[in-house]
């Protein structure tokens, strides 16, 4: 098979363009042309301004053979996790050949590649890169050769410029714009087959889809920073605006602001409110990063551990006094260094005598950033709940502040007592 890989939302001529120089290269090595077609959110973790059903229509009456829906992937993962996944399908499916189109050559994206290949991680691609996407799938499918023990063949087309540059996004804000009337300009950016199903799906009303609002602003104006501290991709400045911007009524513009506010950007602004939409944990995505990294689908310098120990060696090099832009280019850089990183700490905490009388041992203590941005917990006992700061050494502070940030390695506490019947918090980062 050879595959594109799309949201397809909604198909346009640029797509029209790569489907037939996908059929082309099909109809000459004798292969079907498939459509790995994202489902449920799209890659830039936003729900679908059209259907799946209707943008797999659209495709198949452009010439694709097949649309196999991928599901689950977009609410839960960045795209340096999502796409060595996803290409991995593609191996196991038996895809042999990769089209896309970008507005660089192939020699430029092997060029733009090289750094990221020979470091085997795709994190922390640089924005002003052109075509970044097609980048990170050009070095992820260079990866993913030693895995498979061979190379998709990989194909590269020019976009579409004329009459302009074509994208989804243009003509979906266009069309909203435009009270979901498809005008005349529009019209010429897409297939005649995806107009007609376009101006049905929006006569039936599935057109635009959006976020279920409802249940994004109930968990936002309602939910303790303990609480948002176990969503994926939420950190601690975050869940503070998050609170300080209560309560959030109907204007949208309010929710993306406290994001704004934390200095996300919009497509981790995207992705976080959609974790907090489906409820998406740490411990979720944790536990399908493992699950793919137990398939050797994930590269070494990307995995938990990694995360973790960067998480260590930087706090360990600013308790010395180095800055941590330069801990984290060391560890970057360094292959030879030797961390164990602390799995548990114990954590001193302020108790009155009467809160002390009504705890006891095994409580769960919920780890959060306070709106001082001092590390606490949250302690409830029946009727009783308690929040206090937690005392640790700089060092550990920085390091655990390091892994509430990571947003996706979860955190636990509980309380204990020690040899001297003190009262303490045992925080346990978990790394399955």
């Amino acid at each position: 098979m050879i595959a594109i890989s799309a949201d397809f939302d909604p198909v346009h001529k640029g797509h029209e363009q790569l489907i037939r120089k996908a059929r082309e290269i099909a109809d000459e090595k004798k292969i079907e042309v498939a459509i790995y077609m994202n489902k449920g959110y799209s890659a830039n973790h936003a729900p679908f301004f059209t259907p799946f059903e209707a943008r797999k229509e659209m495709a198949l009456a452009l010439g694709a053979d097949k649309v196999i829906g991928v599901e689950g992937l977009h609410h839960r993962l960045i795209l340096s996790y999502s796409v060595p996944i996803r290409l991995s399908k593609m191996h196991e499916d038996g895809v042999t050949d990769y089209i896309t189109a970008a507005d660089i050559s192939l020699d430029e994206v092997k060029k733009y590649a090289e750094r990221f290949i020979q470091e085997g991680s795709f994190l922390g691609m640089p924005q002003d890169f052109p075509n970044r996407n097609v980048i990170r799938w050009y070095a992820i499918n260079e990866f993913l050769s030693k895995r498979f023990d061979r190379k998709i063949d990989f194909h590269l087309i020019p976009e579409l410029t004329q009459p302009k540059k074509v994208s989804g996004r243009f003509i979906r804000k266009e069309i909203l714009k435009n009270d979901l009337i498809i005008s005349e300009d529009i019209k010429k950016l897409l297939p005649k087959t995806t107009i007609e199903i376009l101006e049905r799906e929006i006569e039936n009303g599935t057109i635009p889809g959006k976020r279920n609002m409802k249940v994004l602003k109930h968990k936002m104006n309602t939910y303790s920073r303990s609480n948002l501290t176990n969503i994926a991709y939420l950190n601690g400045k975050v869940i503070n605006k998050i609170v300080e911007g209560r309560f959030y009524k109907d204007d949208e513009e309010s929710i993306w602001a406290s994001f704004r506010r934390a200095d996300y950007g919009p497509v981790m602004t995207r992705l976080a409110a959609s974790c907090i939409e489906e409820e998406v944990t740490k411990d979720e995505v944790l536990k399908l990063m493992r699950h793919y990294e137990e398939k050797g689908v994930i590269p070494e310098e990307q995995n938990v551990d990694k995360i973790i120990e960067r998480a260590w060696y930087v706090a360990e090099e600013v308790d010395k006094g180095v800055s941590a832009k330069e801990a984290n280019e060391k560890f970057r850089t360094r292959k030879d260094l030797k961390i164990n990183p602390l799995m548990t700490l114990e954590a001193g905490l302020n108790l009155t005598k009467f809160e002390a009388k009504k705890v006891q041992e095994g409580l769960e203590a919920k780890i959060f950033v306070d709106k001082d941005n001092q590390i606490s917990c949250e302690i409830k006992e029946k009727k009783i709940k308690i929040k206090t700061n937690l005392k640790l050494p700089s060092k550990e502070v920085t390091y655990l502040r390091y892994i509430l940030d990571s947003r996706y390695i979860p955190v636990s506490g509980e309380l204990i007592k020690n040899k001297r019947n003190d009262w303490r918090v045992k925080i346990t980062i978990h790394d399955y």
